[in-house]
């Protein structure tokens, strides 16, 4: 199918009316293996063809240089993309040095092989991120060193309170974060086709393991914390706090 970019290279209205796009249909293996889903996907492809060359018609009348338009649209989408790559190498960043600082205070008591465990999840997420973070060329947050001190520090912190303080920091932190990646699905699968399947998959598969953590603090008595909502509100806020930063610095 032809894209935004073939019009931008002097191809009008007018012969743009005159052509058939290419539209690319299901084999007809798949045809066979779905009858029904075949008429469907005809008529999502030409509803698409449809609403592209309209957009475009509108975008001349109105004397918009259609190349520009394309430009500022992909620019537009890397920067959301930086945004959420960045955001999130953060995040994994600060859970690692949160379970490493819980780990240097409980590593030996009952409790340290669930911490280990949660940690080494951990560490693999913020490994791919780092990859991703490589692969699609995305400046890391100018304060990676505030957020490593940080979170060994609140690991730490709270495991030095004891073994339910640090499944309450845990309960509190996750519960961040998997919010944090729910709403980044749905931004991102408001895109559509245009979606990274890379980043989708990635973001889905740690925001059930960081549920998984959460579940796993409530089961080792995270809510019998002394203070407990007063203790999983501040760091709440602070986790918010810091994701709000590392989104844009």
């Amino acid at each position: 199918m032809r894209n935004c970019m073939d019009f931008a290279d002097g191809e009008d209205i007018a012969r743009a009316r005159s052509r058939s796009p290419i539209v690319r249909v299901p084999t007809f293996q798949a045809y066979r293996a779905s009858t029904h889903r075949f008429p469907v996907e005809i008529h999502r492809t030409t509803a698409a063809i449809r609403e592209n060359t309209n957009a475009i018609k509108m975008l001349r009348v109105r004397g918009v240089d259609i190349r520009l338009a394309c430009t500022l649209a992909r620019s537009s989408s890397g920067k959301v993309l930086d945004s959420v790559i960045r955001v999130d190498h953060a995040g994994e960043l600060g859970a690692d040095r949160i379970y490493a600082g819980q780990m240097a205070i409980l590593g030996r008591t009952t409790v340290g092989p669930t911490i280990q465990h949660m940690w080494d999840q951990e560490k693999r997420h913020r490994a791919k991120f780092e990859e991703l973070i490589r692969k699609y060329r995305v400046r890391p947050t100018v304060l990676t060193p505030l957020w490593n001190i940080a979170g060994f520090a609140l690991g730490a912190g709270t495991a030095l309170m004891g073994e339910k303080a640090a499944m309450a920091c845990t309960v509190a932190v996750e519960t961040v974060i998997v919010e944090h990646y729910n709403d980044q699905l749905r931004m991102l699968m408001k895109n559509g086709d245009n979606v990274d399947k890379e980043i989708l998959e990635t973001i889905k598969k740690f925001r059930d393991e960081e549920q998984e953590h959460h579940d796993m603090g409530i089961d080792h008595g995270a809510e019998q914390a002394p203070f407990y909502q007063a203790l999983i509100n501040v760091i709440k806020y602070g986790c918010k706090t810091a994701i709000s930063i590392s989104k844009v610095i």
